[in-house]
């Protein structure tokens, strides 16, 4: 079954990409994804730390971004985020998951990237999904270009595309 082209699919992240190259990967995989879904890129501003920030610090920083992230996350919609304790799946398992929640009514998904420091315990309560790409770690501006990476190639795999092999 191929997912309903009019679902939407938006990446919530803390931040903004600070390097061209980031972006220009970024933009590629947003105007790719433009076949299969209708996309949204939302930015929420990153709280300012100190260099070495106190726990109280850390703590503050988590919850205030947290509630950027939830403010912005459309009503109905199922909620993915990315965290390092979430579950792995691999491409196919997670274009899968993707095609459930479309056949099961979903009309919008949201992935939600937190800052450096992780996300608050808030928005990973919201979420349907806690998903890790890996155990390895990552910078986020390359993880976020993997997680669009990945949702094309999840649009892909469920399209029987040629660009997963």
């Amino acid at each position: 079954m191929v997912v309903n082209p009019m679902l939407n699919i938006t990446l919530l992240c803390v931040g903004k990409l600070k390097e061209r190259y980031w972006r220009d990967a970024c933009e590629e995989y947003e105007k790719r994804l433009g076949a299969f879904c209708k996309f949204r890129l939302v930015e929420v501003a990153e709280e300012r730390l100190p260099d070495n920030p106190s726990a109280a610090q850390i703590a503050a920083t988590i919850e205030a971004e947290g509630e950027r992230l939830i403010a912005q996350i459309p009503k109905d919609s199922a909620v993915i985020a990315l965290c390092i304790e979430g579950k792995e799946m691999d491409s196919p398992a997670l274009a899968e998951y993707i095609e459930r929640l479309a056949v099961d009514g979903t009309s919008h998904i949201v992935f939600i990237i937190g800052g450096s420091w992780g996300l608050s315990d808030t928005v990973k309560g919201r979420a349907r999904l806690r998903f890790s790409m890996s155990k390895l770690t990552f910078p986020h501006q390359l993880a976020r270009v993997m997680l669009l990476e990945q949702i094309y190639r999840a649009f892909q795999i469920n399209k029987n595309g040629k660009y997963h092999k």
